[in-house]
């Protein structure tokens, strides 16, 4: 195995998916033979000292591609011996490619989500964009939407060393059986039919949606309940719509959960719905949507929205079903027919599990992982 340095900005104790992403394909790898260097976040000390790998931290909370930042990955490339460099995200940080290989990386990789979309949008973040692509040996993308539009960015060159690098799931955690009575007992909803979102409560992932749409869903099943779990800026927002539109006693905000307790919490649910949509006229996608894929692997339908790459994370009319963003409608119809159709919900929620452990098992991402560092021809 090549010696790696991870240079990133999205990295734990920050949470996230891109975090989430990062830090797992990180622990894949041999820790004697990996070095991560990211910002400094609070509680990053403690989280530090138990990974099996070195972490180095930067000064302050963003690292940008300025050569002071250049400067000490040079250092930690020379002090480990590291031939490759992975960019936990291309852009921007993947800017420093040059500056790397000049210090001795033989290999740069950078891995992209849903925001080098958003870039490949805007034309001077274009020509960056560019420029990384030029300058690495593989850029990796989530799905068929980023692909797409990243090769349109990228150079023919560059865009003939795109390979495909999703996020997976371990279903020994993600599993039906995860604890999710116990978490329907704290909450008290007992064997009411529970739609939940697990999800950051911001507007494009539209949990907005799910509660227009539930006044509808309350009249075909009177005892649904709709589970929120998770925090963020719109929740203030989302509970006064809540309360707007009668439906606050229907609806649960959990706030925020401890990534732990995230499995018992999806297996409270009976269906799983984060009807995300696409805003900014683009800018502002869903990178891929990884908690359709944990949704799955636990057992529930999925019912998605169209944004960004998430239709990959759903096989549409086997796993769940795909939705229009932002439009309630739709949402409504999927939702009661999941809800009155038990027995049909658990086989859609079966597929998933199946489906799940033949394409999206961690052993095979980080099989993949492997052979983009090695540049094995299979990637």
């Amino acid at each position: 195995m090549p010696k790696v340095l991870v240079l990133t900005n999205d990295f734990p104790p920050r949470r996230g998916g891109i975090q989430s992403f990062v830090h797992a394909l990180t622990l894949s790898l041999p820790a004697a033979d990996v070095t991560v260097y990211a910002p400094a976040w609070e509680g990053a000390p403690e989280f530090d000292a138990r990974q099996p790998f070195r972490v180095e931290r930067h000064p302050t909370s963003l690292m940008l591609p300025v050569p002071w930042v250049a400067r000490r990955a040079a250092r930690i490339i020379e002090r480990d011996g590291c031939d490759t460099v992975v960019f936990g995200a291309a852009a921007p940080l993947g800017l420093l490619g040059p500056a790397l290989r000049r210090a001795g990386a033989r290999r740069l990789v950078a891995i992209t989500h849903g925001h080098e979309a958003g870039w490949a949008a805007l034309p001077g973040a274009r020509s960056l964009l560019r420029r990384i692509g030029d300058s690495v040996d593989v850029m990796t993308y989530l799905g068929e939407y980023t692909r797409v539009r990243l090769a349109r960015a990228l150079s023919p060159a560059a865009g003939g060393r795109l390979v495909h690098l999703a996020p997976g799931v371990d279903p020994e955690v993600f599993r039906p059986g995860a604890g999710g009575s116990a978490v329907r007992e704290r909450l008290g909803l007992g064997a009411r039919p529970v739609v939940v979102c697990v999800s950051r409560l911001v507007r494009r992932k539209g949990q907005d949606t799910l509660i227009e749409a539930w006044p509808r869903v309350l009249a075909a099943v009177p005892d649904a309940m709709l589970l929120l779990v998770g925090d963020g800026p719109y929740r203030g927002d989302l509970e006064r719509l809540a309360e707007r539109l009668g439906v606050g006693g229907a609806v649960i905000f959990t706030g925020l959960v401890p990534q732990p307790e995230l499995p018992a919490h999806f297996d409270a649910g009976n269906v799983f719905a984060m009807p995300c949509r696409t805003r900014r006229h683009g800018l502002d996608v869903e990178g891929l949507g990884i908690v359709y894929l944990e949704a799955s692997a636990t057992g529930l339908p999925v019912v998605g929205g169209d944004s960004g790459n998430a239709p990959d994370a759903i096989s549409d009319g086997e796993t769940g079903y795909v939705v229009p963003g932002g439009e309630a409608g739709p949402l409504v119809d999927r939702l009661i027919s999941l809800l009155t159709d038990p027995a049909g919900a658990r086989a859609m929620g079966e597929k998933g599990i199946a489906w799940i452990d033949a394409e999206w098992r961690w052993e095979l991402i980080s099989r993949r992982f492997a052979d983009i560092l090695a540049g094995s021809p299979q990637a």
